[in-house]
C-alpha cells in the first residue's frame, strides 16, 4: 500500500511539473483558478473578491483575444493545506492558465512552490506579508503589502502628537511585517514603541491583551489584525475603556475594514489608520465601483481585499490581449510587469522588479457621512513602493 501511495504521488508531481508544458496556449478556453477562503472567520475577504473578480468579468466580458476566460472558484476554508491540494487539482486537472486569489499569507506560501514548478503566473489579491513574492518567480501582487499599508501611519501619527505607542498585532507575517515596519518608520520619525505585545491568530482574545495596554499608558496603540476580526477588536477596545483614558486607536485599514465598518457603531469614529484604498476615495473610477459592487451584491460596500480581486483580473485580462491569447505562463507574466492604469485606488503600476503594486497610500479618519461611517481620507503619499524591498 506504501509503495502504491509514494507512486501516485510520483505520477502526480511529474503531470504537475509537466503541466507548464501543456499546449494550453491552443485552447480556446482560457481557464482561470480563484481559490478564496469563502467559509469560516475570514469568509469576507473572499466574499469581496469574488464580487470584484465577476464584476470586472460583467464590465468587460468573458472573451479576450478571441479566448473564452472561464472562472473556477475554489474555497480553502483557511486551512493551508486544503490551498495547495486545490492549487495541484487546478493545475493538474483543469490546467489553468493562472492561479489566483489567496486571502492570508499561509494559503499563498503553501502554493508558490505549485506555481513555481507549473511555470504559470500566481495573482496574490489579498495576502500582504512582503516576503510572498520572494518564493516565486510567478507570483505576482495586485493588493499590497504591510509595509506599504503603515507607512503613512508611521509617520502621521508622530508629527500629530502621538509619542509613545504600544503596538497590538495578529501573531503571524502580515502581523510581524506591520509591527516591524510601524517600529522602524515611527521611531526613525521620533516615535517610542514602548510595548510590542502579539495576539494569536487562532481564537484570539484581545481583552487581556488591551488591558495590558490601558495599565501601560502610551498616547496611541497601534492594532493590526487580519480582515475580519476588526470588530472584536473594536468592541473590546470600547469594553476597556481605552478611549475614555485617552489613549487612541491608530493601524492599518485591516481594523476598520469597510465590509465590516458600520458594524462596529460609534467606537469606531475617530480611529485614524494608512490604506491603499477606502470606498469613500473621491474618484470617478471608484465611485463607479463602489455603485457597481452595490448593485451587484444586495448593497454590499467594497473594501481593500476587493480592489485587489478587480485589479488583479485588469492584470490577467491584459497580459492575454497582450500575448494575444497565448497563455504560456512566462509570456503572461512578462505582459503582465510594467502595466499602469488607473484603478479605483488611483493610479497603480505593477513594479517589473518586484512585482508588488506601486500605489498611493491614504491617510484615513473614520467618520459619519450620510448616516454612515466611512474611513474618509484626509492625506496620501503618492507612488509608494513596497517599502520592504526599496534599495
Amino acid at each position: 500500500m506504501n509503495n502504491k501511495r509514494s507512486l501516485l504521488k510520483v505520477a502526480a508531481a511529474l503531470m504537475l511539473a509537466g503541466a507548464g508544458a501543456m499546449p494550453v496556449h491552443a485552447q480556446d478556453v482560457v481557464k482561470i483558478g480563484l481559490i478564496l477562503p469563502m467559509t469560516g472567520p475570514f469568509a469576507s475577504t473572499g466574499r469581496q473578491i469574488e464580487a470584484a473578480v465577476r464584476l470586472y468579468m460583467a464590465e468587460h466580458g468573458v472573451t479576450v483575444a478571441g479566448k473564452k476566460i472561464e472562472l473556477i472558484v475554489k474555497d480553502d476554508a483557511n486551512v493551508a493545506d486544503t490551498t495547495k491540494r486545490l492549487a495541484q487539482e487546478l493545475v493538474v486537472n483543469d490546467r489553468v492558465a493562472v492561479l489566483a486569489g489567496f486571502g492570508l499569507t499561509p494559503l499563498a506560501l503553501s502554493t508558490t512552490p505549485i506555481a513555481t514548478r507549473a511555470k504559470i503566473p500566481m495573482v496574490v489579491m489579498a495576502a500582504a506579508t512582503a516576503m510572498i513574492t520572494e518564493q516565486s518567480p510567478y507570483v505576482v501582487r495586485s493588493g499590497f503589502t504591510l509595509p506599504q499599508a503603515t507607512l503613512g501611519i508611521a509617520q502621521w501619527a508622530p508629527k500629530n502628537g502621538i509619542k509613545k505607542v504600544v503596538t497590538l498585532v495578529a501573531d503571524y507575517g502580515p502581523g510581524i511585517d506591520a509591527q516591524n515596519s510601524f517600529k522602524k518608520v515611527f521611531s526613525a520619525n521620533g516615535g517610542e514603541v514602548t510595548q510590542e505585545l502579539r495576539v494569536p491568530v487562532n481564537n484570539p482574545d484581545f481583552a487581556p491583551f488591551l488591558q495590558r495596554v490601558s495599565d501601560a499608558k502610551p498616547d496611541a496603540v497601534f492594532v493590526f489584525v487580519p480582515s475580519g476580526m476588526g470588530s472584536v477588536v473594536m468592541k473590546q477596545f470600547a469594553e476597556r475603556g481605552l478611549a475614555k483614558a485617552g489613549i487612541k486607536m491608530i493601524g492599518t485599514g485591516d481594523v476598520v475594514d469597510d465590509d465590516l465598518l458600520n458594524d462596529m457603531g460609534n467606537a469606531a469614529l475617530g480611529v485614524v489608520t494608512s490604506m491603499h484604498y477606502s470606498a469613500a476615495l473621491d474618484n470617478p473610477a471608484n465611485k463607479s465601483y463602489v455603485a457597481g459592487i452595490a448593485k451587484a451584491n444586495k448593497g454590499m460596500r467594497p473594501n481593500f481585499h476587493s480592489v485587489g480581486g478587480y485589479d488583479g483580473m485588469h492584470l490577467i485580462y491584459q497580459a492575454i490581449e497582450a500575448t494575444k491569447g497565448d497563455t504560456n505562463g512566462d509570456k503572461l507574466l512578462a505582459a503582465m510587469k510594467g502595466q499602469k492604469w488607473d484603478s479605483p485606488r488611483g493610479p497603480v503600476m505593477l513594479d517589473p522588479q518586484t512585482r508588488e503594486m506601486v500605489q498611493n497610500v491614504y491617510i484615513t479618519k473614520v467618520e459619519r457621512v450620510n448616516g454612515g461611517l466611512y474611513n474618509v481620507p484626509f492625506d496620501k503619499i503618492e507612488a509608494v513602493k513596497d517599502p520592504a524591498k526599496v534599495k
